[in-house]
């Protein structure tokens, strides 16, 4: 990878994309253990709150980060496009560093509205994906388009792999005496001041054909899920996204709870976990996504990978022990990481340059209410069903998203929006 400089924006942005997975990953071993384990000493529920709450309390509060990214997303994204990438990157992840304290305050006072608070404050402010999206698209070439997105991919693996670690290490005070349920936060939060820093150094300012003549629209949020399916080209792969992020964010919010119930995991087993999924997620991105981008078009990709994670979701049933998963993880992983490159790539490539910063933002807050709806069920279904139950409802959703895409996408030669 070259150095950091002014002429190569492509590491800065796989360091900000790093730092914000990581600060996600850091939530997946921690998060449960506050409300659906009530064999942890972080478990914040007060006495006589039925663990079936805690289940719902989780879902909803998975749902809160998501929301404010489906809220404030599609501005973040109008609002790079008139002022520039780099502005809006910085605000976004000065924004992260705040709630990631917020958060780690929360837990320590034992306030759970607060944890609320920070997660949604979070959401509104962190639009860094979309945005680091549409600087890559910036300056992608069609020929090296999969690659930067793939490359940008592997710093998503890499913030999954050390992220639930962190979580799991620096939450747990074995390792060392004073580290709790909120060290990881404060870990998080100064990570993300620093990505604040060096981004303001190092980053170039990469969208040249600014528009200063946009008109903001402040209320577009809820009418992009509508204006989504007017771009002819980008419905399906709206649709697919939606149904994809959708099924995959049941599996992200209860599959902790899945392993604590059916393996007894701990935060620190829960982030060990994570973090191999991770380590294959990275691998995947930036070597196998790379040799697949010079064969294979996106379209014919997905195709297959989509539909593989929804059965492989399910096979994850089958260990009686919780080693045996660790021979599925390698496959998960390899279908989620080419699924995730390849879908925003298509999106991308999809359309054209003066409408980047737009249309992944329109992307993004397709993938927020997607993010959005799912825990928020989850926490009803598991409470009603099992824990395990929000985990085949990801599966079947999943694997629809898979046929949809097969059925409704048709491989354009050509941009015509």
């Amino acid at each position: 990878m070259k150095k950091f400089s002014q002429n190569n924006p492509l590491p800065i942005l796989f360091f900000t994309v790093f730092i914000d997975l990581l600060g996600f990953g850091i939530l997946i071993p921690v998060i449960p253990q506050l409300l659906a384990n009530p064999n942890s000493p972080f478990f914040l529920l007060p006495q006589g709150f039925t663990l079936t709450g805690g289940y719902i309390l989780l879902g909803f509060l998975t749902s809160v980060f998501p929301l404010g990214q489906f809220l404030a997303t599609p501005i973040l994204g109008q609002l790079s496009d008139k002022y520039g990438r780099k502005k809006l990157l910085a605000f976004s992840l000065l924004g992260t560093a705040l709630a990631h304290a917020l958060f780690g305050y929360g837990i320590l006072i034992r306030n759970i509205p607060l944890l609320f608070i920070a997660r949604l404050f979070d959401g509104i402010t962190g639009g860094n994906i979309s945005v680091a999206q549409a600087s890559i698209a910036d300056v992608s070439t069609p020929q090296n388009r999969a690659k930067n997105f793939g490359l940008i991919g592997a710093a998503f693996g890499l913030g999954f792999i050390i992220g639930p670690y962190l979580g799991g290490r620096l939450s747990d005070p074995h390792v060392v005496s004073w580290f709790n349920a909120a060290t990881p936060f404060w870990f998080a939060a100064i990570l993300s001041f620093i990505n604040v820093v060096s981004l303001l150094i190092f980053l170039p300012e990469t969208h040249k054909a600014r528009v200063r003549t946009l008109v903001i629209r402040w209320g577009q949020s809820v009418k992009n899920i509508a204006r989504a399916f007017n771009y002819k080209t980008l419905r399906p792969l709206f649709i697919t996204g939606f149904l994809f992020q959708g099924g995959f964010s049941f599996y992200i919010t209860f599959f902790s709870v899945f392993l604590i119930h059916r393996f007894g995991f701990t935060q620190g087993n829960i982030g060990d976990y994570f973090a191999y999924v991770g380590l294959w997620i990275a691998l995947t991105q930036a070597i196998v996504t790379r040799f697949i981008a010079s064969r294979f078009p996106e379209y014919k990709v997905l195709r297959i990978t989509i539909t593989a994670i929804g059965v492989l979701i399910l096979v994850m049933f089958l260990p009686t022990v919780w080693w045996q998963l660790l021979f599925i993880s390698p496959f998960f992983a390899l279908a989620v990481g080419l699924s995730q490159a390849n879908l925003v790539g298509l999106v991308s490539r999809s359309a054209g340059p003066e409408i980047q910063g737009e249309v992944l933002g329109i992307n993004a807050s397709v993938q927020a209410l997607a993010q959005a709806i799912p825990p928020m069920l989850s926490g009803f279904i598991a409470a009603s069903l099992a824990p395990e139950a929000p985990i085949v409802v990801s599966s079947i959703v999943i694997i629809i998203a898979g046929v949809v895409f097969w059925i409704i996408y048709k491989p354009l030669k050509q941009v015509a929006i």
